[in-house]
């Protein structure tokens, strides 16, 4: 597609965005006041608009558009699935409607009301992401009859780079074709003319080939430690004739971690990272954690307190106990629980660990002596875990997420694939909790972790707390 023709498409497409989220507000004034008065169409039609209205109005729909053009709806999406258009349209409209929201609070606008803002974010969020839907059918149907497409050149025959040319050339709608790959001799060579695709070039006839060939991008996939001066001349190549020139990511070959592209003050960076990924769901899953807990805390303060009177009468020493552990990255941070057990509880752990009944650097023993009266009634019903809501309201622990070890457990970690909990935020529950607690080996629980770690969604972490419930009424392997 020529650059007129992308221009004139892009163009119209941010027209058709700003004309829909008028027609949105404009049917929910219509909607909103038609619940309230009886109020006809040529009547609605009929209303008055004030010039410092209009001005108003306009500056909202120059919002609007701002923060469309803020999350990258005008940007290229041809990579980007369906899933993620629909997730940007809705962070999008609602940041949107926040400021709308916001503006009609400064300057009292009658109009805005919550169920008129409610109604409005509704259908335009619906209405937006059918249109998108559409485009993007109307664009594959285009693009799979030979139009639209995008012509890209790989540079290196390496096997990420044979996968990636497979991707693309299973997914025609997406309109991409590969021309072929850019390499010198190298001993991998032979193996690569097995996959039925061809060397155009090498690296010292590049320049030329560009200069004579339609080439819309290329795509660089070489191993940057042996060969980072070749990729640099060729990302310089590429600048000069104005090519798009992409680098695939994953230089390193890593298995699990997620990569993202950032920029500092004009410096690129490639991020790699195994936790959560930056962005709504975590905000979200904070501001979960700090509401819940507070709310928790409301309602069990009776019980709190009784707990804390029960401790006080029955046995010697503090209500509360606290221990260093280890948290986010391996941040230490105390964490608080009641005390069950008998005041020089640590001191005594040396005597007992020939007792241990599990395996790894933990140590859990059902008959463990230390344990008070008390104590055994609040470990079977967890209530001796409810001041950890203080942690999770001060940050370092989150509702839902890899239990925090002691420091001591951690120094007998073996194995680094274990360490890789800590690249989240500890948790009150997680899977370990709802799956057995302490009868369950101490492989199997790192394991569970890690599965948290790489399925982690706002709705996984529900599941777990609503089946945590049960599992606490249970007492499953409480010790």
């Amino acid at each position: 597609m020529g650059t007129i023709r992308r221009q004139f498409l892009l163009n119209s497409l941010k027209l058709f965005d700003v004309v829909l989220m008028v027609c949105c507000f404009l049917l929910a004034i219509f909607f909103e006041r038609h619940g309230r008065t009886v109020l006809g169409f040529e009547q609605f039609l009929s209303m008055r608009i004030r010039l410092s209205n209009f001005v108003l109005f306009s500056v909202v729909v120059w919002t609007w558009h701002a923060t469309f053009a803020g999350f990258g709806l005008y940007g290229s999406r041809r990579l980007l699935g369906r899933r993620t258009d629909i997730i940007d349209i809705v962070k999008a409209a609602t940041v949107g409607t926040l400021l709308i929201l916001a503006a009609g609070a400064t300057f009292q606008i009658q109009v805005i009301t919550r169920p008129f803002l409610s109604l409005f974010w509704v259908t335009v969020i619906a209405s937006t992401i059918l249109s998108r839907l559409f485009w993007r059918s109307l664009l594959t149907q285009v693009r799979l009859r030979g139009r639209n497409l995008r012509f890209v050149l790989l540079v290196g025959t390496n096997k990420r780079a044979l996968d990636f040319a497979k991707r693309l050339s299973e997914r025609p709608e997406l309109g991409y074709r590969v021309l072929g790959f850019v390499d010198q001799e190298w001993k991998g060579l032979e193996d690569f003319q097995k996959s039925g695709f061809s060397v155009l070039c090498n690296f010292e006839n590049l320049a030329p080939y560009l200069r004579n060939t339609v080439v819309d991008e290329v795509v660089i996939t070489l191993p940057m430690r042996s060969l980072h001066n070749h990729a640099a001349q060729i990302a310089q190549i590429c600048e000069e004739q104005g090519i798009t020139m992409r680098v695939l990511s994953n230089i390193f070959d890593l298995k699990l971690a997620r990569a993202t592209s950032e920029e500092l003050e004009g410096a690129s960076l490639i991020t790699h990272h195994t936790g959560f990924a930056e962005g709504w769901p975590v905000v979200v899953k904070r501001v979960l954690d700090v509401v819940v807990s507070l709310t928790l805390l409301i309602v069990c303060a009776p019980i709190l307190l009784l707990t804390a009177i029960a401790i006080k009468l029955t046995s010697p020493g503090r209500i509360f106990f606290t221990q260093r552990r280890l948290g986010l990255n391996k941040r230490p941070f105390n964490i608080y629980k009641f005390r069950t057990m008998v005041p020089n509880a640590e001191q005594k752990l040396r005597e007992l660990e020939h007792l241990n009944e599990v395996s790894g650097p933990v140590f859990k023993i059902k008959a463990d002596p230390r344990i008070t009266p008390i104590g055994k009634m609040l470990r079977k019903t967890s209530i001796d875990e409810l001041p950890q809501l203080f942690n999770v309201l001060e940050g370092a622990m989150s509702l839902v997420g890899p239990r925090p070890l002691p420091i001591r457990d951690y120094e007998g970690f073996n194995e680094d694939w274990q360490r890789r909990r800590f690249s989240v935020r500890p948790g009150i529950t997680c899977l370990w909790q709802i799956n057995g607690r302490n009868s369950i080996p101490f492989e199997t629980w790192m394991q569970l972790d890690l599965q948290y770690i790489d399925k982690w969604s706002l709705w996984l972490d529900f599941q777990i707390l609503a089946r945590t419930i049960p599992a606490v009424l249970r007492g499953s392997g409480a010790a």
